[in-house]
């Protein structure tokens, strides 16, 4: 099996070393880097014309976003993956309003448009009032349970026919402590708390939500993304990529009245 790895937090990022390791060490299995020189969190799926490329322990970084990562691997790096892993994201990526902004999951959604199978590996960081979380790294064992998932996730789920049904998996894992936990197939959460506030010539933009999970006050019902993971269990959500077209009577009367 050969798998492509890329992700937002740039590739000397801790949490793509981890998954690195472990998937390089698994049985007939060939990982291929190829990920940002540096930070392109929440990049979205933003895509570059033109990018630099260097050689890299791991395979290639590039001066880029992680869409440009998939496209450039894909369609100038003669790599051919039966996969595409993206992560581990420092940092959960949860609920419907955060898929489109996550560059670790638009690496997953570019991959999709190429017809190769994707998964998006995040790691919930749980907050606190004296935690800071630009300012704190996270240690590599804290991605052990997210790098045993994405090992299971890619040992299995060509063969089971999952993907026959989702374009890609939008996972999100805790941080590991010693006790076993359960995964569960889960809905993107409906929940949005973003905000902002103006302070003279500066807006603060908030996205409250975070707060809330700290202090474990979510309206998330059971199933939905972001209530599996603060109960700390793996949150695996089937999606697919392209948008889903809806057709309604009211607006066909009224492209149908236009008269331009």
């Amino acid at each position: 099996m050969d798998v492509l790895l890329t992700n937002d937090d740039g590739i000397d990022a801790a949490g793509l070393g981890v998954l690195y390791r472990t998937l390089d060490a698994m049985d007939d299995v060939t990982v291929t880097a190829v990920a940002p020189v540096d930070d392109q969190s929440a990049v979205g799926r933003a895509l570059n014309h033109e990018v630099d490329i260097r050689t890299h322990e791991y395979g290639y970084a590039v001066e880029g976003t992680p869409t440009d990562c998939v496209v450039a691997a894909l369609g100038a790096l003669d790599i051919d993956p039966d996969i595409v892993v993206s992560g581990c994201n420092r940092g959960a990526n949860l609920g419907e309003y955060v898929l489109g902004r996550s560059g670790t999951v638009s690496a997953a959604v570019e991959a999709a448009f190429f017809d190769v199978p994707a998964i998006a590996v995040s790691l919930y960081v749980p907050l606190s009032e004296d935690f800071v979380f630009a300012e704190t790294e996270t240690p590599a064992s804290a991605y052990a349970l997210a790098a045993d998932t994405t090992e299971y996730l890619v040992a299995n789920t060509l063969d089971s026919g999952v993907f026959e049904h989702a374009d890609y998996l939008n996972v999100n894992c805790p941080v590991a402590e010693q006790a076993p936990t359960e995964m569960v197939v889960t809905r993107p959460s409906h929940t949005y708390d973003m905000d902002a506030e103006r302070d003279g010539d500066t807006i603060h933009i908030k996205d409250r939500i975070w707060k809330r999970m700290a202090d474990g006050d979510i309206p998330d019902a059971e199933g939905t993304d972001r209530r599996t993971v603060v109960d700390g269990k793996v949150s695996v959500s089937p999606l697919t990529a392209p948008h889903t077209t809806e057709f309604h009577p009211g607006l066909d009367a009224l492209a149908a009245e236009f008269d331009g």
